[in-house]
């Protein structure tokens, strides 16, 4: 009955195509009809193929936060400009500055390679509800609840992991209707191949961040590579590029408004799901509270960094981090409060309670979850403040978040493995030493300095209710600038957190070993991770209960819809089906779904962030566009919308046309459409994608990249481009 309802609406509702993030066992369900109309132009068991994990899905790859797809059989994969920033900021400097200049690796030999960079390839999904709702204890209570659940997970993970290579999952689905694990195989060694300038992979900078219309090249290119047998393996001179089993073409058609597109890729988390009441603590509380405490992080990073190059690059990848962040949250407040999302769903709500209340044999278990999640929401409410600023500290100065993270892994340590948190776990371990190494090059003193008083006066300011014990007892209950300044040079000037080489030998010291060494910063971030971790306790009891409520509120939200609902994102693989069409934002203002050079050229001020390449500059003052000038636009287009359903997570997800080519990468959303995220409104939700024939006239015609542009299957003057394989 489920798979009918579902076939019948998708065929009976093309409109239906831009909402959904689909998965890959949803997308096996889908009208073969409803694909082809919509312009679909391979079989769709080419799009995904459970029994072999090949398909156009097992292109896209999890780069870390972000996605990627594979574009030639030697692991060149495509991403991001600001996916792959970690790495171009590695290997930076102020004598090799390769975040501002760029940077393209002329032979293989030359790829730089990316500490903790890893991507993973998608090999499978297997449904395991039963074996973890089995799991659960009769007569648990939530915290109970939630530990065997989070064991089970772990159980099932472990077991799938004895393979090598192998990376999996438990990913929850509606709360707990579907627990999904995903396997998929995890290539350790990522290299740089190619980045532009920054004022191309920026341009726009902050001011155009979310906005359109964009003309922003937002592409990197990156290699897998593997140990001559075809293993994987950790960086080393012998390894050999990835043999990609399935790669994505590129076209050099380019799209046209109308165009039929899907976004694949790993979108990070939604809130569809929520309750009303839920939204409207997110609009009320967290997302002010993100704008002021990030927006007062953002100033001190710049101010700081103004006064020192090298601090300058140090803080770049943090900055541009919190500024995403800070955007973002503007976004949602303002996309809550123009769209009436909160509104909506309070009437959606209240019309599921009535058709529910009609059955309430059936249905009264839902209502009773509801009533229960409510009242939850509102007993977390009364420790926000301290929570809030608890979960903040670990974005903040990152010399206390160093001397917490050492000191949460040696307090998990003690535990055996399968009781330990999952982000502590044996199998992280050389992710967070990756990790502990690659923040070596995010550290400036002077900024670490300020962003630690920062925090410390605002927990000072917290009700006496609300303290947090840790900075009481390091800083004192009240707050003067003289004595907190003087404790934070005590603080800094006693510690060895920050040399790294000290530090990867704490990454493997008991907590009793980390006592020994008296360091103040340790001491501080021990008693941290103590006021931590008894948070997490919390949390886990308000996760097992929402694990016991929620999936029978949402069984009755999908029964009365009687329409197949996409599940919340939750970093999964995913897949959404679009138009390229522009949008009217405002009364009296309508966008076009496209730019060209000629509109990136007309906003060049000659200062950030407007200001261009001069190599980009000079070619399109030439007008060396090459083959790459569309012939309906008649220049070199750059950016191109959609309507498909993203969020954070798809920036660098491949956008494929109906035969599975590559058109363009995704790399943000229109300021109307942030608050996407709490639900879909097919007027404005547009994603921005950069056009790969920019990207082609990039390498081509600025940069010259013969050897590159030959791997791609691209000739000078002569372009290639296939069916998807």
């Amino acid at each position: 009955m489920k798979k009918t309802l579902l076939l019948l609406a998708l065929v009976a509702a093309p409109a239906f195509a831009g909402e959904g993030k689909w998965t890959p066992q949803q997308v096996l369900e889908l009208s073969p009809a409803w694909l082809k109309a919509q312009g679909l132009q391979l079989p769709p068991n080419k799009l995904w193929d459970p029994k072999r994990g090949t398909g156009l899905l097992a292109g896209t790859v999890n780069t870390g936060g972000c996605s990627g797809s594979f574009i030639s059989a030697s692991g060149l994969i495509i991403t991001n400009h600001h996916c792959a920033f970690s790495i171009i900021q590695e290997h930076s400097s102020p004598q090799k500055d390769l975040i501002t200049d760029g940077f393209l690796a002329k032979s293989q030999s030359e790829e730089l390679p990316g500490k903790g960079s890893r991507v993973q390839v998608p090999r499978g999904f297997k449904d395991v509800t039963a074996e973890i709702n089995g799991a659960v204890p009769q007569g648990a209570d939530d915290l109970a609840r939630y530990k065997a659940i989070d064991r089970k997970q772990k159980e099932l993970v472990a077991e799938c992991e004895k393979r090598p290579a192998t990376r999996c999952q438990v990913a929850t689905f509606d709360g707990g209707v579907n627990y999904t694990l995903v396997d998929a195989v995890e290539l350790q060694d990522v290299r740089l191949v190619y980045a532009p300038p920054r004022a191309v992979g920026e341009y726009g900078g902050e001011e155009d961040n979310w906005m359109w219309p964009r003309h922003t090249g937002d592409f990197a290119i990156i290699r897998a590579y593997t140990a001559p047998d075809g293993a994987s393996a950790a960086f080393s001179d012998k390894n050999v590029p990835y043999k990609a089993e399935f790669f994505f073409p590129l076209s050099t058609e380019g799209v046209k408004p109308g165009d039929f597109v899907m976004v694949l890729g790993y979108p990070g988390s939604t809130y569809r799901t929520l309750l009303a009441d839920e939204m409207a603590e997110r609009q009320a509380r967290y997302y002010p509270r993100m704008r002021d405490v990030l927006g007062e992080a953002i100033r001190i990073l710049e101010t700081e960094g103004e006064k020192d190059p090298a601090g300058k690059i140090a803080v770049a990848s943090q900055l541009k981090g919190l500024h995403n962040a800070y955007k973002n949250a503007g976004g949602q407040l303002a996309g809550l409060k123009r769209g009436h999302i909160v509104e909506k769903q309070r009437d959606t709500e209240a019309a599921t309670v009535a058709w529910a209340q009609k059955d309430a044999a059936k249905w009264g278990d839902a209502l009773k979850a509801r009533e229960a999640l409510l009242a939850e929401q509102q007993d977390s409410a009364k420790t926000f403040d301290r929570e809030f600023l608890l979960n903040m500290s670990s974005r903040l100065a990152r010399g206390p978040a160093l001397a917490t993270s050492v000191s949460r892994l040696a307090m998990e340590r003690a535990k055996p493995d399968l009781e330990r948190r999952p982000e502590y776990m044996d199998r992280e371990v050389p992710r967070i030493k990756d990790r502990l190494e690659r923040e070596q090059k995010n550290l400036f003193l002077a900024s670490d300095k300020a962003l630690l008083h920062a925090f410390v006066k605002r927990a000072q300011a917290l009700p006496a209710d609300a303290r947090i014990a840790s900075v009481d007892a390091a800083f004192g209950k009240t707050y003067s600038e003289k004595d907190v300044s003087a404790k934070i040079d005590s603080l800094y000037a006693g510690t060895k957190v920050l040399t790294l080489a000290e530090r990867l030998k704490m990454a493997d010291e008991s907590v009793g070993q980390l006592a020994a060494r008296r360091d103040p910063m340790l001491a501080f971030g021990m008693e941290l991770a103590k006021e931590q971790a008894a948070l997490d306790d919390t949390r886990d009891r308000r996760q097992g209960a929402s694990s016991r409520l929620r999936p029978a509120w949402r069984k009755a939200v999908m029964a009365q819809a009687g329409k197949p609902i996409a599940p919340d994102a939750n970093s999964t693989l995913r897949v959404s089906f679009a138009k390229v069409q522009g949008y009217t934002p405002r009364d009296g203002a309508l966008y076009l779904p496209q730019t060209t050079l000629t509109g990136m050229m007309q906003k060049h001020t000659g200062e950030e962030p407007f200001n261009a390449p001069e190599k980009v500059r000079a070619a399109a003052a030439a007008k060396k566009f090459g083959q790459w000038v569309d012939p309906r636009l008649k220049d070199v287009p750059v950016d191109f919308l959609a309507d498909a359903d993203t969020t954070g997570g798809n920036s660098g997800s491949p956008t494929v046309n109906g035969k599975g080519q590559l058109v363009g990468v995704n790399f943000d959303r229109v300021w109307e459409n942030v608050a996407n995220d709490f639900g879909y409104n097919p007027d404005v939700a547009r994603n921005v994608n950069v056009d790969v024939r920019y990207l082609l006239w990039q390498l081509d015609q600025v940069e010259d990249a013969d050897s590159l542009l030959r791997e791609l299957n691209v000739r000078k003057g002569k372009p290639v481009a296939k069916e998807a394989r």
